[in-house]
């Protein structure tokens, strides 16, 4: 089971969040990109833009935020942020 936890922050507040639950067999990128899609539409946001730092963050530590730069349109959040929860392989 693969889980990914998606959080709208704005001044250091949970504003919403969702986990998505995904036990498909793909790649690690595949899940996690699809995560982000399903959270996107639940939360009626634009999918974000993967900058090569927020790339490098979430290789690091399984954990990286959106900021205003990573969304085409205006947000009412300071950041998304996603982190891995669960990881089997």
């Amino acid at each position: 089971m693969f889980r990914l936890w998606v959080k709208l922050i704005s001044d250091n507040h949970l504003l919403r969040d969702t986990v998505i639950c995904d036990s498909t067999v793909d790649t690690r990128t595949h899940k996690v990109m699809n995560a982000i899609e399903s959270a996107c539409y639940e939360m009626d946001l634009a999918k974000p833009i993967w900058l090569d730092s927020t790339v490098k963050e979430f290789q690091r530590h399984s954990k990286c935020r959106f900021t205003k730069d990573a969304f085409m349109e205006d947000i009412e959040f300071d950041y998304m942020e996603i982190e891995v929860i669960e990881e089997e392989y």
